[in-house]
């Protein structure tokens, strides 16, 4: 299976629960340092909030989703809320798919990622962002370092 297999399309409320479960099984590998009580938390707002609320594309491979990136509106671009695939189909490119496409839509991309999550920090490397900022505490307060990037 390549790329060519895979089509993009807008966000439809029939994706929540596949998008859902996509999220979770890639933060729960992505993202070890929560609990599983966090990660409940974190999945509610993406079903009820960021998944509805963000300009979000979904990657299918026929008529099953495996990935999806949720665009943010900024001045001259947007941020990257989340980009998630499920773990069965890394590797295969559907992350750098969903990358330039929302590329294509947005032109100027950034994104914050944990410092911890050494494989987005270098896949995103790969794709031309850099480091411009840093926090120490993420959006819940957590003393999770974000480091801020942009393409």
């Amino acid at each position: 299976m390549t790329e060519t297999d895979i089509t993009l399309r807008p966000f439809e409320v029939g994706d929540t629960e596949a998008l859902s479960h996509i999220w979770r099984a890639a933060s729960e590998r992505a993202h070890p340092f929560f609990t599983s009580r966090q990660l409940d938390h974190q999945q509610e707002l993406v079903e009820s909030v960021y998944l509805p609320k963000a300009e979000t594309w979904v990657a299918l491979r026929g008529a099953v989703p495996l990935g999806f990136i949720g665009l943010l509106p900024q001045p001259g671009g947007a941020v990257i809320g989340g980009l998630f695939v499920a773990p069965e189909a890394q590797g295969q490119g559907i992350d750098r798919m969903l990358v330039a496409h929302a590329r294509k839509l947005k032109y100027r991309l950034s994104l914050e990622v944990y410092e911890t999550n050494h494989a987005a920090r270098g896949f995103y490397a790969r794709l031309g962002f850099r480091e411009t900022g840093r926090r120490e505490v993420d959006d819940n307060g957590l003393p999770f370092p974000l480091l801020k990037l942009d393409l």
